[in-house]
Formats: C-alpha cells, sequence, structure tokens
C-alpha cells in the first residue's frame, strides 16, 4: 500500500516546456487532427504572423516533433508540417498531464 503523497502516488505533472508553449501547443493540436497541413492553413487557424509560426515551426522541428516539407507547385513554394511518431506521443502525453491535473481537483482526486 502506498501512502497517500508517495512518488507513486504522485501524477506526472512535469510538462514538456516545448510542447506548453501556447502557440507550439495549437499548432501540435492542429496537426493532432490532420495527417498535414499548409503553412498558410496554420497561420489562418491559429491567427499567428508569417513570422511567428515559422519561429515556433523551426523550434517544433528541431525537437522531432514535427516534419517540414518544403515543395513547389508550379512555381509557388508550398510549406507543410505533419507531427512524427514522437510528436504524436508527445501531445498524447502532454493531454493525459492536463487530465491528471484536472483530477486533482474532483473529489477523491
Amino acid at each position: 500500500m502506498t501512502e497517500p503523497g508517495s512518488a507513486a502516488e504522485r501524477p506526472d505533472l512535469d510538462v514538456d516546456r516545448l510542447v506548453h508553449e501556447p502557440a507550439r501547443l495549437g499548432i501540435l493540436t492542429v496537426l493532432s487532427s490532420v495527417r498535414t497541413a499548409e503553412f498558410l492553413f496554420l497561420q489562418s487557424a491559429l491567427g499567428l504572423s508569417k513570422g511567428n509560426l515559422s519561429s515556433h515551426l523551426s523550434r517544433l522541428e528541431a525537437g522531432g516533433l514535427v516534419e517540414i516539407t518544403k515543395r513547389f507547385v508550379g512555381k509557388k513554394p508550398v510549406t507543410t508540417a505533419a507531427l512524427t511518431p514522437v510528436g504524436t506521443a508527445a501531445v498524447a502525453r502532454y493531454w493525459r498531464q492536463l487530465d491528471q491535473l484536472r483530477g486533482l481537483g474532483r473529489p477523491g482526486g
């Protein structure tokens, strides 16, 4: 039997700061519901400037959470983003952690 407050009983609340930042969480949440998303779609959906979105995508790519693909359609450059398996796992872990945190405020939680 574990004692109240023991390490075995405590929820995992050490959230990944790369995921937790609001703009990056928005990007990851959108990407978790689609296979890929174009840069302009993400920009429109999240209301971020081009520079801000680009910066956050670069951080997520460097962290291995998203894969960025650049190609041309005709002469027009098109940038797409997709979650990597590591990114999918990081998002799932983050939401589990938040559910655990919410549970602490419930009776018996």
